[in-house]
């Protein structure tokens, strides 16, 4: 008596179904990777550099009110890009005004609050000449 065993006949048809299906999905994921990698490497758009910079231009010290009858004697000077033109500096000396009229001296006198208060005058310095100002320096800075 001899006895037999035999699989399923749909067993190997399943597992080789499966194993395709399976060899597609790695090859069309390693395809969209390297599609991906490409685009990222050669087909991306270039991002473009930090503008070259230009003159320093200093401005006439203004005098500003702050809160309690103190004010801030405040000199600076804008570094402009390569690009820029002729600046007018009225448009920086009220962003300033702008920025610092009305603040307590004792806030002002803070270091790390003099350096939030550059950022964001510099921040409206860049909207008003339209990205031809790099960057504030402040060249006199006295509060009374």
């Amino acid at each position: 008596m001899t006895t037999s065993i035999a699989a399923p006949a749909t067993a190997p048809a399943e597992r080789t179904g499966a194993g395709r299906g399976r060899t597609i999905g790695i090859a069309l994921l390693v395809l969209g990777l390297l599609a991906g990698a490409a685009w990222f490497l050669v087909l991306r758009p270039a991002a473009d550099g930090e503008p070259e910079p230009g003159e320093v231009a200093p401005l006439e010290a203004i005098q500003v009110n702050l809160a309690g009858g103190h004010y801030l004697r405040l000199g600076m000077a804008l570094q402009l890009t390569e690009a820029a033109e002729e600046v007018d500096g009225s448009r920086a000396l009220d962003s300033a005004i702008t920025v610092f009229s009305g603040l307590p001296v004792e806030e002002v006198n803070k270091p790390d609050v003099r350096e939030t208060l550059r950022h964001q005058l510099l921040e409206r310095l860049r909207e008003r000449y339209h990205g031809e100002v790099m960057e504030v320096y402040f060249t006199e800075y006295v509060t009374q």
